[in-house]
């Protein structure tokens, strides 16, 4: 799958998964989440695939949370769905049975310092 708001790349026994909304900070909205959802499942089914690292693009926010413009619009219904999403997606990755390294490069608010803290080994 081409993503539109997320860059995969794989190299040997490596991953890095960039966060690649920049304009926005890198916050999360439905598309972005349903991308996340995709590429932790094409990593956890690469046996190549050692150790993930996550991070976000530009130079100000790994993730800064929740996209408002994105929110705002949303009925209580679909924004419980958004909510609901976003706890499914960053518990497989907490759940990847594969090292998870969130390289932090600026904000970490809200929905990003979930992801960050997703981010581990059990």
């Amino acid at each position: 799958m081409e993503f539109k708001n997320l860059i995969l790349e794989k190299e040997d026994y490596l991953a890095i998964l960039y966060i690649n909304r920049p304009k926005a900070m890198n916050a999360l909205n439905g598309e972005t989440l349903y991308e996340l959802e995709v590429a932790v499942k094409d990593v956890k089914a690469d046996s190549n695939i050692k150790v993930m690292i996550v991070t976000g693009t530009g130079d100000k926010s790994f993730v800064a949370g929740a996209d408002i413009t994105f929110i705002l619009p949303l009925s209580p219904a679909e924004g419980r769905f958004f909510s609901d999403l976003g706890e499914k997606v960053m518990r497989q990755l907490e759940l990847l049975e594969k090292p998870v390294i969130a390289a932090i490069n600026g904000f970490a608010l809200g929905g990003g310092c979930e992801l960050a803290m997703s981010c581990c080994y059990n």
